[in-house]
């Protein structure tokens, strides 16, 4: 063996036997850290096999040492809420945790609603951002990872940031209403555990023996176990759409020839016309997946000139690239962000000026979003970009298939973003999820209350408070119910108030038809936190929304008492009740009368005698639907069977 590979062997023992000598802590126990108050606080980490390790906190020592596998932990005893304190670990290393307060806990997890930063909201809350110091609301952000191998034991990056006009724009914009209500009520430190993912169905964050008892998401695990299995799908992903970008692009006519139909001397006089926002199934071209640009000229008036402007696109199915006078201004790559491009002070020039959008359809309809601000603001000046505009085919192409998103699958958010935390001392969680489950509702009556209890069976803190966002109204209106995946999963959150300690904000009232991320992330926070009072902090006297507690089916009429209606009910626009149906058969639904009587309602219909089952605000957007509390909170969608 020759002296360099003695020295590299000997070069990696040293780091190795260095790196495992040393005491280390969890992220999450970092500088900045909320720790929960008023109860025994386990504090854990790692080091050398059977390392002694002193811990010095306030005026108090405590003593542990790591055991045959390097993991160490001590409980600290209850403190008060408050700080900020230091912490120093004593073992062949020293480490300090400074800026410590202790106050309440908040695991804040679910898809892309509870996600939602205050960045993607600042424009709807610029005076809440700029008012948002406040060093007693922390967020700790845990990096969206997955793993279907192992459960692991820490996250692989974060830190703890407080509330400020920089850091709120990573803040949970759900999470940090929710904590700014709790704060001011009760002037307590609030510690927020930001572990949310887009698109993430239930199931991708329940434990793999939590899934033995749904066997079709237990053997899906299995195979993704198999890395091979996952680079094959990804390699075949990754092709698939490099392909299918080659070849629009390669043939867009909008890039051939010279003729680049962004540039601001093209003549577009022989273009079409279509009125945006919409659809241009609407237009001749029909459904056809590809490139399609538009071209909008505006007369730009001569005191709009020279100064930056922001232009608001809506949203946009599924992809564009936006261009003022030829210059490029920006891309959003799908169709859930709202556009908003910035505008350099060099690109307006009075008189005409053209904007161009070039958009790319991958699949199903293609086009600009209905009911989302269209317009070119300067200051307070601002042009309506709604209406005619010109527009012409770029090229059609097949339609992409979606990828496989591997990060959704079961288990894999569990084991990255859920087990790290499970040794952390909590208040309790609030949960926003389940459009992702909406295409299959009958499995989330089961799969979602498997889930909370997996929650608390693996944090070993009892029936801590869970608290959860029901899914808002969505989609098109309708003038009175119908069948509905979206009101049958609503269902399945009501009933999973069943288990203990569980509460459920009810949203119908705020959601927006045509977006699946609705902006008023404040009263989502509020409502949740109002339930907060009641399961975490023992209030009594609390706004909730009214949910269905009994019903009695007499002959031809169905009287229905509801829970949190002490206050009594009305209707929100003064008008008689609507969207209740009313059933003979469990299967076949009628149009209800109904008349509110205190607490209770009561339901009927002439023509059925005998019913089994009524429903109430049975629809994907029950927006029409009136009955709330005297508190004008929404009552929740139901469904009773005799």
């Amino acid at each position: 063996m020759n002296n360099k590979v003695v020295l590299i062997l000997f070069a990696i023992l040293f780091n190795t036997f260095f790196c495992w000598g040393q005491i280390k802590l969890p992220k999450l126990i970092s500088d900045g850290v909320v720790l929960q108050r008023d109860t025994n606080v386990k504090i854990w980490g790692w080091a050398s096999p059977n390392e002694e390790i002193e811990i010095s906190f306030k005026e108090d020592k405590y003593n542990t040492h790591a055991d045959a596998f390097g993991n160490w932990q001590f409980v600290l005893l209850p403190q008060k809420a408050g700080g900020p304190f230091s912490m120093e670990l004593t073992g062949t290393n020293k480490i300090s945790v400074n800026n410590i307060l202790f106050g309440d806990v908040w695991i804040c997890s679910g898809q892309s609603n509870m996600e939602l930063t205050m960045d993607r909201l600042k424009d709807k809350y610029p005076k809440v951002i700029e008012n948002s110091e406040n060093s007693n609301i922390r967020q700790f952000l845990v990096p969206d990872k997955y793993s279907f191998t192992k459960a692991y034991q820490d996250v692989e990056s974060g830190s703890w940031k407080q509330a400020n006009p920089e850091n709120l724009l990573n803040f949970s914009g759900v999470a940090y209403f929710f904590a700014k209500d709790l704060f001011e009520k009760y002037g307590v430190p609030i510690g927020l555990v930001n572990a949310a993912l887009g698109g993430s169905p239930v199931e991708s964050w329940m434990s793999e023996d939590a899934l033995k008892k749904f066997p079709e998401s237990f053997n899906e695990l299995q195979k993704f176990k198999d890395s091979t299995y996952i680079a094959a799908i990804e390699k075949s992903d990754k092709t698939r759409q490099a392909e299918w970008y080659a070849q629009l692009n390669n043939t867009d006519s909008g890039f051939k020839n010279d003729s680049e139909w962004f540039l601001g001397k093209t003549d577009d006089s022989s273009w079409e016309e279509m009125v945006v926002p919409g659809f241009w199934s609407n237009t001749t071209l029909g459904d056809v997946n590809g490139a399609v640009w538009f071209r909008k000229h505006i007369t730009i008036p001569q005191h709009m000139i020279g100064k930056e402007a922001k232009l608001w696109l809506g949203r946009i199915v599924d992809q564009d690239h936006v261009y003022v006078n030829g210059e490029f201004v920006g891309t959003t790559g799908y169709q859930y962000p709202p556009r908003k491009y910035a505008v350099g002070n060099q690109l307006l020039k009075s008189g005409d000026n053209t904007i161009t959008v070039r958009v790319i359809n991958e699949q199903g309809k293609g086009g600009f979003i209905l009911d989302k601000p269209y317009f070119l603001a300067v200051g307070k000046d601002t042009i309506d970009l709604q209406g005619k505009w010109k527009y012409k085919l770029g090229v059609i192409m097949k339609p992409l298939r979606g990828p496989t998103f591997v990060r959704w699958k079961p288990s894999g958010l569990y084991n990255k973003m859920i087990s790290p935390l499970l040794n952390y001392n909590i208040k309790g969680a609030i949960w926003y999820q389940g459009e992702s489950n909406a295409g299959h509702p009958d499995l989330y009556f089961d799969t979602f209350p498997a889930m909370i209890n997996n929650w608390r069976a693996d944090w070993q803190l009892g029936n801590f408070p869970f608290i959860y966002v029901q899914l808002a109204n969505y989609m098109a209106e309708t003038d009175q119910p119908t069948e509905s995946n979206w009101a049958k999963l609503r269902q399945a959150q009501l009933q999973t108030l069943k288990l203990p300690n569980t509460g459920m904000a009810v949203i119908t009232d705020l959601g927006e038809w045509n977006d699946i991320h609705p902006l008023n992330k404040e009263d989502v926070g509020k409502r949740l936190a109002q339930e907060a009072y009641r399961l975490a902090y023992g209030e009594s006297k609390v706004k909730l929304c009214p949910i269905p507690e009994k019903s009695q089916f007499e002959n031809k009429k169905v009287k229905i008492t509801f829970r949190y209606a002490d206050l009594g009910l009305k209707t929100k626009d003064g008008r008689a009740l609507r969207y209740f149906e009313i059933s003979k058969d469990g299967k076949t639904f009628h149009k209800a009368k109904a008349k509110i009587s205190g607490d209770k309602v009561i339901v009927w219909n002439e023509n059925i005698s005998n019913p089994i089952a009524i429903r109430y605000a049975w629809a994907d957007n029950p927006q029409k639907a009136n009955l709330v509390s005297n508190n004008d909170l929404p009552v929740s969608p139901f469904e009773i069977l005799k």
